[in-house]
C-alpha cells in the first residue's frame, strides 16, 4: 500500500458510520496519595485519600473512541444501569462525539465499571493497586435482549459496519447472549453490503457469518484445549482455519509484536508488525487494530490493506502519550513513512 492509497483509505474512513454493539465498561482511575492517609475513628481502619480521578470508556467503549479518532461516525448499542456510572459512561461517549442515544437503560443491571486505584506520591513511581470490578452476574433479561434486537434491526440499515464486542466473562450475563448472536448471524446473512466483525475473549467460536478478530490465545483456546499465552504460529494458523470453517467468514488473529494473521478462503496471510522503538504503552493495542480494520473495510480497503492499516494503527497508538494531541491519521501516516524509510 503506497502513501496515496493510505491517505485515500483514511479519508474515506472518516466518512463512514459504524455501529458498535456489546459490553461498554466505565474505567475509573483513582489517584491515591499515601502521604495523606487517614484513619476512621470508628474502626481505626485506613481511609485512603483520592487526590485525582478520571473516567474513560472501556471495552466496546474503547474501540468506539478509537474509531472516532479516525473520524468515523459511531453509534453505540449496549446496556447500562440506571445509575451514576451509566450517566458518566454516556457523558464520556458524548464528549468524544459518539452517538449513545440507542443505549438500553436497565434498572435491574449495574453499569459495568472497572475501578483502578493508583498509588502515587512525589517521591516514587506510581503503581496500580488491586482492581475493583462492578458488573451484573445474572443472565440478561429476555426483555432487555429484545430491546437490543429491535434497535439493532433499525440501526443496521444506517451503517457500513457492525462491530460486536463480547467482554463480560460470564455466559449470558453480558450484552452478547446466544439470542443476540443468532440475530447477528441472520442480519449478516441478509445485509451483505454491511461488514460484520466480532471480538470475544471467551467465546469467539460461537459467532456465525461474521469476521472474528481475536488474539492468538483466544483463537487457539476456541478450538482446542491449549491455553498457552504465546502459542506457536503454526498452531495459531491451524486454529484460525478451524475457526474460519465454523464462522463461515475470514478470521483475523492479532499476534502482538508478530503482527496479524488473516485466514480466508484463498489461504493464509501473515502481515508482520510495524517495528517501533522507544517507550510504548501496550494498553489498547488490540482495540486499535480492531477499530482500524473496521474503518478500513468501510473505506473500501481490501482485507490485506485493512490488516496493514491495523498494524500501523497499533504502532501509532502504543506510542501515544496522555498529552499527545496529534490526530491519529497524521500519526499513522508518520508511522508509515518511518516504516518505509527503514525498509
Amino acid at each position: 500500500m503506497d502513501e496515496r492509497r493510505l491517505q485515500d483509505i483514511l479519508f474515506r474512513s472518516a466518512r463512514a458510520r459504524v455501529l458498535v454493539v456489546g459490553d461498554f465498561v466505565l474505567h475509573r482511575r483513582l489517584l491515591i496519595d499515601p502521604a495523606r492517609i487517614e484513619y476512621a475513628e470508628e474502626t481505626g481502619l485506613p481511609a485512603h485519600q483520592v487526590v485525582a480521578a478520571e473516567t474513560l470508556p472501556g471495552a466496546a467503549g474503547s474501540i468506539a473512541a478509537i474509531l472516532r479518532a479516525f473520524g468515523t461516525a459511531v453509534t453505540t448499542l449496549g446496556v447500562i444501569g440506571d445509575d451514576g456510572d451509566g450517566y458518566e459512561l454516556r457523558r464520556n461517549l458524548r464528549k468524544r462525539g459518539i452517538d449513545e442515544r440507542a443505549m438500553v437503560v436497565a434498572a435491574d443491571r449495574y453499569t459495568p465499571t472497572s475501578i483502578q486505584p493508583v498509588i502515587a506520591s512525589g517521591t516514587s513511581i506510581p503503581y496500580e493497586h488491586e482492581r475493583l470490578d462492578i458488573r451484573s452476574r445474572i443472565p440478561l433479561a429476555s426483555s432487555t435482549t429484545m430491546a437490543l434486537i429491535e434497535r439493532l434491526r433499525a440501526l443496521v440499515t444506517q451503517v457500513q459496519a457492525v462491530l460486536i464486542v463480547d467482554d463480560i466473562p460470564e455466559e449470558e450475563c453480558g450484552v452478547v447472549t446466544r439470542r443476540l448472536r443468532l440475530e447477528i448471524a441472520d442480519l449478516a446473512a441478509r445485509h451483505r453490503d454491511v461488514w460484520f466483525l466480532a471480538t470475544s475473549q471467551q467465546r469467539p467460536g460461537l459467532f456465525r457469518q461474521v469476521i472474528v478478530m481475536s488474539n492468538a490465545r483466544e483463537c487457539v483456546r476456541a478450538v482446542c484445549a491449549n491455553d498457552s499465552s504465546n502459542p506457536p504460529l503454526a498452531l495459531v494458523g491451524q486454529a484460525a482455519e478451524q475457526l474460519r470453517q465454523r464462522t463461515g467468514k475470514p478470521v483475523i488473529v492479532m499476534l502482538g509484536v508478530r503482527g496479524m494473521l488473516v485466514v480466508h478462503e484463498q489461504g493464509m496471510i501473515h502481515a508482520p508488525s510495524v517495528p517501533i522503538t522507544g517507550p510504548i504503552r501496550p494498553t489498547g493495542a488490540n482495540d486499535s487494530a480492531i477499530a482500524a480494520v473496521a474503518a478500513a473495510l468501510c473505506a473500501g480497503a481490501t482485507m490485506d490493506e485493512a490488516v496493514e492499516l491495523g498494524n500501523l494503527a497499533t504502532a501509532a497508538v502504543v506510542r501515544r502519550t496522555d498529552t499527545d494531541e496529534a490526530p491519529l491519521q497524521n500519526q499513522i501516516i508518520a508511522m508509515w513513512w518511518a516504516y518505509r524509510k527503514g525498509e
